[in-house]
Order: C-alpha cells, then sequence, then structure tokens
C-alpha cells in the first residue's frame, strides 16, 4: 500500500475514484475520529456523512479486516433472500484493495452504545431486548445454511478463521518486553491449570460452527437512534463486521454478555487494601443493576431463536464460558492499547476464571435467575 489518506487529500480521492464530483463536495467537512483504523467522517454540503476507513499496514503487512468486511457486503448482496435483515447494516459505497479504502454511508442520529450507558446510566431493558432480538435474527436467519457457510469458508486466512485469542507458550524474552504489572497477568493466567484446560477445550472441542457471526459484538459496535423508542427506522443498527465469520453463535451472545459484564468491573472500587468481594460490592455500577439487562437480551435470543436450544443442549453453559473468555479479550486489549493491568484487571481476570470454570454456578451470578427460570422466561423447555 502507498497510497496513505488524510484529512486533506480524502475529497480528492472521493473525486478521483468517481464518487462525487468537486461540487458536491464543495464545503464539505471532515473530521478524524479515533479508532484502531484510520477513521475520518465526512459531512457533506447536502448534510449527508461518510465515514472513511484505511488500514494502516502493520510491518508492511495489513491485517484484512477492511477485505472481510467487503466480504459481509457481498454476502448481503450476493443472497436476496437476506434482504431481510439488510437494514441492520451499513452500506457500502466503495472499496478498495490495493489501498485498503472502505466508504461506508454514516448513520446520522444514532450512538454507540457504550457511549449512551457512559451518559445517560439507563440500562432500560428495552434496549436489551432489541440487541438480542437483532442477534437472534441474524444467527437464525443464517443457521446451518451450506450455501452461507461455502461462501464463508473459502479463501480465509488462519488469522481470520480464529477469533480467539490465547497466551501460548511464554519464553523467557517476555521480561524485556513487558513491565512488572503485565508480568502479573501473564502469572496469573498460567497459575491454574484448570483455567487453560477450560479455554482449549471450549475453543477447540467445544467450538461448533453453525451460522454467521459477528465475532465482535461489542456495545460500541451496536449503535442505538437517540429516539429509539420512537423513530420508524431501525432502532439497533450493527456495524464493524471486519471481523466476521462462519463460526459459532454462543461466542457473539457471550461476547456482548460481557461486554455488559465490562460496566460493572469497569466501576469497581479498587485498593490493594481491598478484597475482591468488596471491590465488586463497592462498584459505581452494581451488577444488580445490570442483570435484568442482560437476562432480557438473553431471553428475547432464545424467543427468536429457540431452535439453537434445542439442537445444542448446553449452549448456555458454553454462553457463560465464552463470556468468560471475552473478558480474557478485554484485558488483553487493556494490555496492548494502554500497556496497563491493574487491580481492575486482577478482578476481571477472577471472574472470567469463574465463569470459564464453573458455568453452571456462574449463571445464576450472571443473569440474577436460574437456568430454569431465565429458559420458563423464554417460555421454551430444555
Amino acid at each position: 500500500m502507498e497510497f496513505v489518506l488524510n484529512t486533506q487529500n480524502v475529497f480528492d480521492y472521493l473525486v478521483q475514484q468517481g464518487l462525487f464530483t468537486q461540487a458536491e463536495l464543495n464545503l464539505g467537512q471532515v473530521e478524524l475520529k479515533t479508532a484502531k483504523n484510520f477513521n475520518l467522517l465526512l459531512e457533506l454540503s447536502n448534510e449527508s456523512k461518510l465515514l472513511v476507513k484505511q488500514e494502516r499496514p502493520n510491518k508492511k503487512k495489513t491485517t484484512g479486516e477492511l477485505v472481510n468486511e467487503w466480504r459481509f457486503h457481498e454476502f448481503i448482496e450476493q443472497f436476496s433472500e437476506l434482504n431481510q435483515i439488510r437494514s441492520f447494516f451499513p452500506e457500502i459505497l466503495h472499496f478498495n484493495v490495493d489501498d485498503s479504502v472502505i466508504v461506508l454511508k454514516y448513520f446520522d442520529d444514532y450512538c454507540d452504545l457504550s457511549e449512551f450507558y457512559a451518559q445517560d446510566k439507563n440500562f432500560a431493558t428495552e434496549i436489551a431486548t432489541l440487541i438480542g432480538t437483532l442477534l437472534a435474527t441474524i444467527h437464525r436467519t443464517t443457521f446451518e445454511h451450506q450455501a452461507y457457510q461455502n461462501f464463508f469458508e473459502k479463501d480465509v486466512s488462519a488469522d481470520q478463521s480464529n477469533p480467539f485469542w490465547t497466551l501460548g507458550r511464554l519464553t523467557p524474552e517476555i521480561f524485556g518486553h513487558y513491565s512488572a504489572d503485565i508480568l502479573k497477568f501473564f502469572s496469573l493466567y498460567q497459575r491454574y491449570d484448570s483455567f487453560n484446560q477450560a479455554i482449549a477445550h471450549l475453543t477447540t472441542n467445544a467450538f461448533n460452527p453453525c451460522c454467521l457471526v459477528h465475532n465482535d459484538f461489542k456495545l460500541n459496535n451496536i449503535l442505538l437512534h437517540v429516539n429509539w423508542e420512537q423513530t420508524s427506522l431501525e432502532p439497533i443498527r450493527l456495524i464493524d463486521w471486519e471481523r466476521c465469520s462462519w463460526g459459532d453463535p454462543a461466542f457473539d451472545l457471550g461476547t456482548i454478555i460481557a461486554s455488559y459484564l465490562g460496566l460493572w468491573l469497569g466501576s469497581l472500587v479498587v485498593s490493594t487494601s481491598m478484597s475482591l468481594e468488596e471491590s465488586l460490592r463497592l462498584a459505581m455500577i452494581p451488577l444488580e443493576e445490570l442483570q435484568p439487562s442482560i437476562a432480557a437480551l438473553t431471553v428475547a435470543y432464545f424467543k427468536q431463536f429457540p431452535k439453537i436450544l434445542a439442537s445444542q443442549s448446553n449452549f448456555l453453559h458454553r454462553v457463560i464460558q465464552f463470556t468468560g473468555l471475552a473478558l480474557i479479550h478485554q484485558i488483553k486489549a487493556t494490555i496492548q492499547y494502554q500497556k496497563a493491568f491493574n487491580n481492575t484487571g486482577i478482578c476481571t481476570l477472577q471472574v472470567a476464571k469463574s465463569l470459564l470454570c464453573n458455568p453452571v454456578q456462574s449463571i445464576s451470578t450472571v443473569f440474577g435467575q436460574s437456568e430454569s427460570e431465565l429458559i420458563a422466561n423464554s417460555c421454551l423447555s430444555i
């Protein structure tokens, strides 16, 4: 990749690609958005908005995430019967594989759900129900469809097909690359054989790919309309399909539950003088405040996709385990981007271990109700 997109050349790029005329872009404004890729938000003179993304190479090579998002767009376009779920996703106007640039219509009047929760502290179960219904609709619509599976498994690299991060074997070289705090994470992570065995079993023997999955189904990838209770548009949209694949639906459901738990764990009052139990009890966002939304999301999912429990009797247990694995991913992201592992990370790791190693006992902790109550509220039987 030689062309590097920036705030000065983005309008010229759109004209050169034949997407707009210079007159249409006059008086347009551009804003740099913080993200792992290079993202520019463009507001055009007609008040419409575009999101322009470029994946910058790491060691002269890109990971192909934008290619994967374009493949998702091609998937939706190729199968006309998927029109029923098309409105949930962003519209892609342009993709340039050589320069790794993608142009999408921007969803105005929407905010990502993590920002909404941070500002409003409104954990309405109606929002969670919308999310569970949306996710289940995507999974149910693509479930065990051979043509869809063939599409996603064709020409897929090893990196794209494996959404899981594991620590792997440690070598002495790590001591020169990480701080003492981060080395503590490595020590804790590898201390318990049962912990590592649970992760290994979940990501290999227990992994059950059977439908389209997002693979990054977090609160900040879910958009909520600012007038979600009154709008005639879709109240919920799902963005950033860069990691999508043919995969296990339990992973998506576990990831969004972990995202809710992250609100709780991120609000802990932590201190070296306090026990884990004290920190969890003094959280600024108590788990009890989030449990109704987590339960409502899961109940809505099962109501929309009852076949998943009928075909996979241990589905809910694996969801809990994937929730624990997603919390490990959250810690990994903090280490990667913030270069930190603190007392909050230690608490998160302890919760993740409980979810992975004791999923049946953890159900009531996560949902605030037993497994039988959760299923009964879904109007289903195991």
